[in-house]
């Protein structure tokens, strides 16, 4: 069992984060003495799907204190029974909502609660909370979900049932596509293509599925948090600029073995992509619990030069460049340089697989692991 660094919101919350990675865990440590809902279970989900109302009478008949919710998506009227139930007794009662999708909940406009239940994220373990200290290879090997770090010898196998419950029960029994087979063929293909910027016309060549298709199958990959667009950032510098977004799965364990590949060592061709998965990864939780805020893009001007991050708080940027590589090269700070002389960042950073942090040009270069210890003053 885990110490997460996520605190205890003080009014009622969502908490939204993919499967296994221990949402249920923490709440059940935080709020020992809540009345519990568990959707999961066939039988709790069809009495609530068919009454919602019984939801509010079984908490009005209970003393204040905290109510949690698990998996609410699954039964979206339930969240109509929370807001009339903070509309009539305030901060009597105090709801924790989690859930693995946010798709159904949109898709029903169920955003009534908008203002009276703040947002939080969970994600798989950062560095700070994984108490064994895996190195970082390890973690671009099987990623930083909680049951596949607590069991390693197995961890090839639980990834493998993790990439194919999630085609089962969040796609199948979701009803979130019609077409499940040209579904599965995009999702290998969108765990190749990681860390790619997004054609939506060469995947749809490559799964063999229409392009209409592959711009919904990645929404459903966003909504249920397996995967994360990152934008293209727009500095208004006086160069062309590419706008088409990255796409990252949440973990680089994850991405493996929907790739098919997560028993197999780690290959060169691979490693750029799944260091970049883990930073932001790192960058992403930071920003929830360090309450940092901000957005994560990527930067590329017309003529090629790249940065793999930037994030971009209120007041300043901060450009960030990956290189899977133990020894640091000048020109992999070209484009970081570029943007620090115009002034479009106030710090530049370079994450690499080497042992010593060193300066090359104003471009600060980092272990990956000190870059995990020292990113909140990194942002600063």
């Amino acid at each position: 069992m885990y110490l997460r660094h996520l605190e205890l919101p003080e009014s009622s919350f969502f908490l939204f984060g993919p499967r296994a990675t221990g949402k249920t865990t923490w709440l059940r440590q935080v709020l020992p003495g809540a009345l519990w809902v568990d959707l999961v279970p066939s039988e709790t989900y069809v009495r609530y799907l068919r009454e919602p109302g019984q939801f509010r009478r079984e908490v009005e008949a209970s003393p204040p204190g905290w109510v949690v919710v698990d998996e609410v998506q699954k039964v979206p009227a339930l969240l109509d029974e929370v807001h009339a139930l903070i509309a009539r007794h305030g901060k009597r009662y105090r709801f924790a909502l989690s859930g693995s999708s946010a798709r159904k909940l949109r898709r029903l406009d169920a955003n009534l609660l908008a203002g009276r239940v703040v947002n939080r994220s969970f994600f798989p373990l950062t560095l700070a909370e994984a108490e064994f200290r895996p190195t970082i290879e390890d973690v671009l090997r099987i990623g930083l979900l909680p049951g596949v770090r607590s069991e390693p010898r197995i961890a090839e196998d639980t990834l493998e049932a993790y990439a194919a419950n999630y085609v089962y029960q969040e796609v199948q029994q979701e009803a979130l596509t019609k077409d499940l087979a040209g579904f599965a063929r995009f999702l290998r293909v969108a765990a190749i293509l990681n860390g790619q910027s997004v054609s939506m016309s060469n995947v749809a060549s490559e799964a063999g599925v229409h392009r209409a298709s592959v711009q919904r199958h990645f929404q459903i990959l966003v909504d249920t948090l397996i995967g994360v667009m990152v934008p293209a950032w727009q500095p208004r510098l006086k160069v062309r600029e590419v706008a088409h977004p990255r796409f990252y799965f949440f973990d680089p364990g994850v991405a493996r073995a929907v790739a098919g590949r997560i028993r197999a060592d780690v290959h060169d061709t691979e490693r750029g992509a799944l260091l970049e998965t883990w930073v932001l990864h790192e960058l992403r939780a930071h920003m929830q619990l360090a309450h940092t805020g901000g957005e994560v893009q990527w930067y590329r001007t017309g003529a090629g030069a790249e940065v793999d991050f930037v994030w971009s708080g209120p007041h300043h940027s901060v450009g960030i460049e990956v290189k899977a590589s133990e020894r640091w090269r000048p020109e992999g700070g070209a484009a970081l340089r570029e943007l620090l002389e115009k002034k479009a960042i106030r710090r530049a950073v370079a994450v690499y697989l080497g042992d010593r942090p060193l300066l090359d040009g104003g471009v600060q270069v980092l272990p990956a692991r000190d870059f995990a210890q020292q990113l909140g003053d990194l942002l600063a």
